[in-house]
């Protein structure tokens, strides 16, 4: 190791522990004749009774060791044993580990705040950082009560009791500096930001800095519980920048610089971008910071992800001209653009109508050797369908079949309304109902096709256009079926095909529904065919029998009787639910009957 590395590391470790002698706290005096306080620091001591356990731990072999030690001590031990006896197994810590659990399991010792300490600084000091800081998690909510018992609120924002704890035992367990970061990233993890913030702003008080990993998690999820604002200025807190970019001193005496690096930068522009205001004026002044800021081993040069942030915005602003001069810087810095580059420019293309623009990224980036993508093929369809060419559409879309991926929902609903546009309602069905038939079948993201409002919107509409009524009406069926209930447009649709053949009584009684539910007045269920209610179709039953149309009336009255079955069917599906029989997967009950039937998704309880 570097001498300058090992003089860090000491000094590190000095502050720590000076940062302990100064820190006051007042533990519980609970003493026994046999043993020591519970939450007293841990000596590095030994007594033949500590002496033995520790002989029996190893010595003997895992399977008979935990029933000598029960054997032994069936009265269980002191806190403080425990801590001798973690301390004289430390240099085998899964050992270590195991005995405490032993403990816990067998509720031979009551946990404390020391021995939680002792065993997360023996984790620490091994590297087993991901048990270490779930056993600070579950020191967290075991001792949450610590202090102020009698305020909630201050319990979310003091900082957990665990954390001085581990300070005050720091020394004499010999843990490793990061110990403390695992605090503040268990504290991340159980949603606890201001405590995390607290213990930040402790150690950098003390010229005791958290590593720059640990500083972008919580700038991170603040920005993301609070804002890029809030996020910004933690980051100036953090790392010690004024207004003006500029790092200034830290409040320590020969505390060490935190300097920010490429990831952190990265954290605030997705942060500002997440928030849409990553062209904003102190989003540029970041990128600027990035920039000019001295990078002798690179740490803050902008890397692929960088660009690619702020490349999404300008494309997401219709500014594909700066995205792509964004492009020519990135290349120019010797970066390598990755799939993401290419699908973000790709997209920008398609976005803005320049599909042919498009079609050389991507022809470039399969020369390259890139794998494309679902979403490659997602904005190219979607650039296709927006200047109106449907069959290039169609072509992609069987590319992607081709290649084993699933349409989603918006590649399907850009194809149909495109086809439905050109009045080929007939394919967009088709293909509508292929997407559909496939939808159990998801890719290997867990993207799949699952049917949208809109899609059924397009298709009724183009279908109620050519005067396909019976189909648009099964349509309208398997719409509601699927939980989807008909809006003005669908209304409108229907309400203007009837009106072309001929039948204003059932146009004047939908717009009458029409106008209800626009007026907030919704009614249970839709009066479009197959979905209405057994009382507006006798209404129309007896219009049409006063206007001397004999077989409308007779058909009315007929699915008056049908729909009366429907009912009575769903009441004995319920019923069976209710007295414990199997109960069907909701969706299905439906399916399972004449799509005539389909008049709402109704719940089963």
């Amino acid at each position: 190791m570097p001498s300058a590395l090992v003089r860090g590391s000491h000094s590190l470790r000095y502050s720590i522990a000076r940062f302990a002698t100064a820190t006051r706290i007042c533990f519980s005096s609970r003493s026994s004749s046999s043993s020591a306080s519970a939450d007293s620091i841990p000596c590095y001591t030994s007594d033949s009774d500590t002496l033995l356990a520790v002989s029996t731990l190893v010595h003997r072999r895992s399977k008979s060791r935990w029933s000598t030690l029960l054997s032994l001590y069936p009265r269980g031990f002191s806190p403080h044993q425990v801590c001798q006896i973690l301390l004289q197994v430390r240099n085998n810590p899964r050992l270590a580990l195991a005995f405490f659990q032993f403990t816990l399991r067998r509720s031979l010792s009551p946990p404390t705040l020391v021995s939680y300490s002792t065993i997360i600084h023996i984790l620490a000091r091994a590297r087993l950082k991901s048990r270490a800081r779930s056993l600070i998690k579950e020191a967290i909510r075991l001792f949450h009560h610590h202090h102020h018992d009698d305020d909630p609120h201050l319990l979310s924002l003091e900082r957990p009791a665990i954390f001085e704890t581990l300070v005050r035992t720091y020394r004499v367990c010999d843990s490793a500096p990061f110990v403390l970061d695992l605090v503040v990233e268990a504290c991340l993890d159980l949603n606890r930001i201001e405590p995390s913030i607290e213990i930040a702003r402790a150690l950098a008080c003390r010229g005791i800095p958290l590593r720059v990993s640990t500083c972008n998690a919580l700038i991170d999820r603040v920005s993301r519980r609070r804002g890029c604002h809030c996020g910004y200025d933690l980051y100036k807190e953090m790392f010690g920048i004024d207004g003006h970019g500029v790092h200034v001193n830290s409040t320590t005496r020969g505390a060490a610089k935190l300097l920010p690096n490429v990831h952190t930068f990265n954290v605030l522009l997705l942060s500002f971008y997440r928030d849409g205001l990553l062209l904003d004026r102190v989003a540029e002044e970041l990128w600027t910071e990035m920039g000019r800021r001295p990078r002798p081993s690179s740490t803050c040069k902008p890397n692929v992800y960088s660009y690619n942030i702020l490349m999404a915005a300008y494309c997401d602003e219709e500014q594909v001209g700066k995205a792509w001069k964004l492009w020519e810087d990135m290349t120019a810095d010797g970066l390598k653009p990755d799939i993401v580059a290419y699908n973000t420019l790709i997209g920008g293309y398609c976005k803005v109508g320049k599909v042919e623009r498009a079609e050389e990224l991507y022809r470039e980036m399969v020369t390259c050797g890139i794998e494309t993508t679902r979403v490659t093929y997602q904005h190219l369809i979607n650039g296709y369908c927006r200047i109106g060419d449907v069959d290039s559409a169609l072509l992609v879309c069987k590319d992607v079949q081709r290649k084993g991926f699933s349409p989603d929902s918006s590649t399907i609903d850009a194809v149909v309304e495109g086809l439905c546009s050109k009045g080929r309602v007939a394919e967009a069905l088709k293909l509508f109902d292929v997407a559909n038939a496939s939808s159990k079948i998801l890719n290997d993201d867990g993207f799949g096709f699952v049917a949208r409002k809109t899609s059924y919107s397009h298709l009724i509409k183009g279908l109620c256009l050519d005067g396909e009524m019976k189909e648009a009406l099964n349509l309208q069926a398997r719409m509601v079926g699927n939980g989807f209930h008909p809006d003005s447009e669908t209304y409108r649709a229907f309400i203007d095909a009837y009106e072309k053949q001929g039948k204003t009584d059932v146009a004047r009684v939908l717009r009458k529904e029409m106008l209800k539910n626009e007026s907030g007045d919704t009614l249970k269920n839709s009066t479009l065919p197959h979905t209405t209610t057994a009382e507006n179709k006798g209404n129309l039953s007896s219009i049409a029998s006063k206007r001397g149309r004999g077989n409308t009336s007779a058909l009315l009255r007929s699915e008056i009787q049908q729909e009366l079955i429907f009912l009575e069917v769903v009441k004995d599906i319920r019923s069976d639910a209710n007295h414990g029989n199997p109960r069907p997967k909701q969706g299905n009950v439906f399916f399972q009957l004449p799509q005539r039937f389909c008049l709402v998704r109704l719940p089963l309880e």
